[in-house]
């Protein structure tokens, strides 16, 4: 055999062998494979899911237990997903806890209203020479003034009765007294009930000389217009008030 012959019987007997070790290696892979039950050809696949094998797809490959992949050397439990290892995710991540329900506000409480105060019987009594002029029943500017005051100190009160009651002293004939004392009162009355106070309140009467504050027995000597002095405290109106007043909050 020339030289030539035996360098080419050389190289196919190295080829085959090769070939045969090529043979071999890939039988014993697949052999492992199966052994491992993961497919042929899976173990030059890139792991692009870290702990998990994949599939040509890119899919976990499933094992033989439902719900579960197959993992890869570098697994740990804080690799796992949900796919393969819903049990191990669920306990590694807990639900948020509902925050707690807040108590329920305090029952709002109302204000008791306020009592009304009865108001004690007010008695006021003005002088009808301060009011009016001498036999007349036109309010003069003095008596004007009295009366704001007095409507005044009325406001925020409810009245049951403004009794204004008009007095005359005993000159000049009974029947005329008593129409000028219910003149005078009517007039104080109407007055009032222009600054604000009820007019369903006031009950205007007058009494004439009935009710003197003048004793019978005195103011008898001297000229007219002597006892016109002595007797000016007859001369008078009275307004008396009953009702209440709202209590302060």
């Amino acid at each position: 055999m020339g030289a030539q012959s035996q360098r080419t019987l050389v190289q196919k007997t190295t080829r085959e062998r090769h070939t045969i070790m090529k043979t071999h290696s890939i039988l014993w892979a697949s052999c492992g494979a199966l052994l491992l039950g993961i497919p042929f050809g899976i173990q030059a696949q890139t792991i692009a899911k870290p702990g998990y094998w994949l599939d040509a797809s890119g899919k976990f490959i499933g094992s033989a237990t439902p719900g579960q992949c197959w993992h890869s050397g570098e697994w740990t439990p804080a690799l796992a997903v949900a796919p393969c290892d819903g049990a191990i995710v669920a306990v590694a991540t807990p639900p948020v806890p509902a925050p707690p329900a807040q108590p329920a506000p305090p029952p709002v409480v109302a204000a008791p209203m306020p009592i009304p105060v009865p108001l004690a019987p007010q008695k006021m009594s003005y002088s009808s020479d301060a009011l009016f002029a001498f036999d007349k029943s036109a309010l003069n500017n003095e008596g004007m003034n009295m009366l704001d005051e007095l409507a005044l100190q009325l406001q925020g009160a409810s009245y049951d009765v403004i009794q204004v009651t008009g007095h005359t002293d005993r000159m000049g004939t009974a029947a005329y007294n008593q129409k000028l004392s219910l003149k005078r009162a009517t007039v104080v009355g109407d007055y009032l009930v222009s600054r604000g106070v009820s007019a369903t309140a006031i009950d205007a009467i007058g009494m004439g000389e009935k009710q003197p504050v003048i004793a019978v027995t005195d103011c008898l000597r001297g000229n007219r217009s002597v006892r016109i002095t002595c007797l000016a405290p007859d001369r008078r109106v009275d307004v008396e008030v009953q009702g209440t007043k709202p209590a302060t909050p």
